[in-house]
């Protein structure tokens, strides 16, 4: 596949496609058990499936795209969700703050991003895909992540992925999380209507051990239609206008700028 260069995170963060890997990545949060435990502890996915989507994406797109003061209230907000995150005498232990723990999650989102967005439109080229990955370390290291703790290089990263690709797990609790996010009954009905897709196209993006841990039903069958669903993506999206592709990414940051602008009361 012939590889073509994209400007930077911008070009690939700002993509809209990128949400449908965004279950991929919650999952893969989730089998982190010090994660999977503190959002089952401190998370509501039944009664608000969209809040935890809804805060990545303020995130991801005041970080990337926001200005400096956007990024700052977005950075102080998510260091104020947190606040409450941490073990009261419970195993395994867990802490919000832990910079290893923000680390993987940061991986998460980079990880998922380009993986789907590499599915959609072909591999970066190197020196492209070099600044994406530099560029990404900012999710992290806007919060608790010290530079020093992001993998240096991708070769580096690789080797950390993989290696925390085999410490993941699942227990009853955690695959309870993962099970409100993908059937939920209390979301709007468009999301509930999206939800099969979302199923397939999240155990589809599964790297498969990961997919075996939430039992997640995988066939030839089902694998065919996530290739065909892939196929039409690869087929339509790139074509459409950039206006409607990074719409998602413009909407969160007109609701940042609007509640920058709000009175506090």
């Amino acid at each position: 596949m012939r590889r073509r260069r994209s400007p930077s995170m911008q070009g690939v963060a700002g993509e809209g496609i990128l949400i449908a890997a965004g279950g991929r990545a919650i999952l893969l949060q989730l089998a982190n058990p010090p994660i999977g435990h503190g959002v089952a502890d401190h998370s509501d996915f039944a009664a608000r499936p969209l809040d935890r989507l809804n805060g990545t994406l303020s995130y991801v797109y005041a970080i990337v795209f926001g200005n400096a003061e956007q990024a700052e209230a977005m950075t102080a907000r998510v260091n104020h969700a947190h606040g409450p995150v941490h073990s009261e005498g419970t195993t395994p232990k867990y802490n919000a703050f832990t910079p290893k723990l923000q680390l993987w999650v940061a991986a998460t989102l980079y990880e998922s991003a380009t993986h789907l967005h590499g599915l959609v439109y072909g591999p970066l080229d190197d020196d492209t895909a070099d600044a994406v990955y530099r560029e990404y370390s900012r999710l992290g290291t806007s919060l608790q992540v010290p530079p020093q703790l992001w993998p240096s290089d991708r070769a580096a990263f690789g080797r950390y992925w993989n290696e925390q690709l085999a410490l993941l797990t699942t227990d009853a609790a955690t695959r309870a999380v993962a099970h409100e996010l993908l059937h939920s009954r209390t979301a709007p009905l468009w999301y509930r209507a999206a939800l099969p897709l979302a199923r397939l196209m999240t155990a589809g993006l599964l790297p498969p051990e990961v997919r075996r841990l939430y039992d997640l039903p995988w066939s030839r069958r089902r694998e065919r239609r996530f290739e065909r669903v892939l196929g039409g993506i690869r087929l339509i999206y790139p074509r459409l206008p950039q206006a409607l592709r990074h719409w998602p990414k413009n909407h969160y940051l007109r609701a940042l700028h609007a509640s920058a602008l709000a009175p506090v009361v």
